[in-house]
């Protein structure tokens, strides 16, 4: 039996991960940046210019989005830590995309590292 630890190790033997070092760059060249936690955590805080699809929809999002359904897209990915966006490379690239990086260490290594983050705009009631 697998634990979801082994799932993640499998998938991060399968995929491309870039270093936080090269993630800058990788994010400014990618055709589209995907924050694929949930929700809430998007919104506590994201990297700027991502677009958000959380990991349990990515494949149907970007399956019936036409603007995203392009195989040849770069596209960078992040989660947390790293471990759903490298699940989510693999499904990516299972259904035929060629060009997808996961950030090592995710928004923490991220945050850590004292990178930006986007947060949403509360409206004011002034």
């Amino acid at each position: 039996m697998k634990t979801a630890h082994d799932l993640v190790a499998a998938a991060k033997a399968r995929i491309q991960e870039i270093s936080l070092d090269h993630a800058e760059q990788a994010i400014l060249d990618a055709d589209v940046l995907i924050d694929v936690r949930e929700a809430d955590e998007y919104a506590a805080g994201h990297i700027a210019g991502a677009i958000h699809v959380s990991r349990g929809l990515l494949e149907f999002k970007l399956g019936n989005t036409p603007e995203l359904s392009s195989r040849d897209l770069n596209i960078v990915l992040y989660c947390k830590n790293s471990g759903r966006s490298a699940l989510a490379a693999c499904s990516l690239h299972d259904m035929g995309y060629l060009n997808v990086l996961s950030i090592t260490g995710g928004i923490d290594a991220w945050i850590d590292a004292g990178k930006p983050v986007a947060k949403p705009a509360l409206p004011s009631f002034d």
